[in-house]
């Protein structure tokens, strides 16, 4: 059970912890709560459901890992299942909602963005998933005991 707290006391992996982290934070409680202008999370579901036929149960676990994954990513608290289960959650956007508008995020006006972004959100999770939380993480502390 140690390799799931095992990481590297580098700081490389707190920046990568803290901007997914930021960014999660941010997207899941537009996405839940209706925060900074979103839908709120029967909006979403509703979207997901409707546009990419995401089933209720996913859609919500979807959010739970979203939000629940920011907290851990801030946190350093079971970085590697969780950046695991963000890792899977954005993979899941990129192939839904992004792949079909190319590569780029920055588009013209009323475009779809492409793969760009969820994409770098896809590395920087799969990184940690690889190297743990690193420096200032409570897995870090954890092991330490």
């Amino acid at each position: 059970m140690d390799w799931i707290l095992e990481t590297t006391p580098t700081f490389s992996y707190v920046f990568l912890r803290l901007g997914l982290g930021v960014t999660f934070f941010a997207h899941s409680t537009q996405q839940i709560f209706g925060w900074y202008g979103g839908r709120g999370w029967r909006g979403m579901i509703k979207n997901w459901k409707e546009r990419y036929h995401v089933p209720v149960a996913f859609g919500v676990m979807g959010m739970a890992i979203e939000f629940f994954g920011a907290l851990a990513m801030l946190l350093g608290f079971l970085t590697r299942p969780f950046a695991f289960g963000l890792a899977t959650f954005i993979a899941t956007a990129l192939l839904l909602s992004h792949w079909g508008h190319g590569f780029f995020l920055a588009r013209r006006p009323g475009e779809a963005s492409g793969i760009e972004y969820v994409l770098a959100l896809f590395l920087m999770a799969l990184a940690l998933v690889v190297g743990g939380g690193g420096a200032l993480s409570i897995d870090a502390l954890l092991l330490s005991r």
